[in-house]
């Protein structure tokens, strides 16, 4: 029997994911979970087939998440679903280890294959996500300031952008201030930027949003 495990935040989400996997898959078993933490605990408790994580959840993301599961788990597939657009993720988690990066919107037409494909021990990736893999290989010399940032970097470059304060970070991300002052110093220094107004612009200018 295929054992799926579904993590988002969102009652809703899980509800129809549940719904298109178990209309694809009808012998399936569909457990969910509403974040990272719980996600971990289920791996830990039980054996899965299949581990279908969103990547924007309360605590830690479900890039974290992902990093930590394959480090228990290195073979247990991974595919990540956001509502980011591709060019934001894809390239991270695929790098961390995910056998997929799906966009939520294209779910409801794609999860299945996607599944179908990642059980085959295949990755799942779109025409696009391919594209950039090949650009990525033909000029990893020459990354974009944000590329050159680590994970939880990346992660605290866009909230700074979108104006939140260093407290209200290290709140939505469980970290002390003084760990986001940290990773701020880092994020303007690697950039070469002065302010949060700067990072708010390039934000802006490379559709980080």
């Amino acid at each position: 029997m295929l054992r799926v495990l579904i993590a988002d935040d969102h009652t809703v989400v899980r509800r129809g994911l549940r719904q298109i996997l178990q209309e694809g898959f009808p012998t399936a078993y569909v457990e969910e979970v509403g974040d990272a933490e719980e996600l971990i605990k289920k791996i830990l408790q039980a054996e899965w087939d299949l581990v279908i994580s969103d990547l924007s959840m309360p605590g830690r993301s479900g890039l974290e998440a992902l990093q930590q599961i394959k480090q228990l788990q290195p073979k247990l597939p991974v595919l990540i679903l956001s509502i980011h657009p591709e060019d934001q993720y894809a390239i991270r988690v695929l790098r961390a280890g995910a056998a997929g990066y799906l966009s939520k919107d294209m779910a409801s037409d794609e999860l299945v294959i996607a599944v179908q494909k990642v059980l085959l021990g295949k990755k799942y990736i779109t025409d696009s996500i391919a594209e950039k893999l090949a650009s990525v290989l033909d000029h990893d010399s020459e990354k974009a300031p944000h590329e050159t940032l680590s994970d939880r970097e990346f992660s605290v470059l866009k909230q700074l952008a979108s104006g939140k304060s260093v407290s209200e970070i290290a709140e939505s991300m469980f970290l002390s201030v003084t760990t986001v002052s940290t990773y701020r110093t880092r994020i303007m220094a690697k950039m070469n930027m002065k302010n949060n107004a700067d990072l708010t612009l390039y934000a802006i200018e490379n559709k980080l949003f």
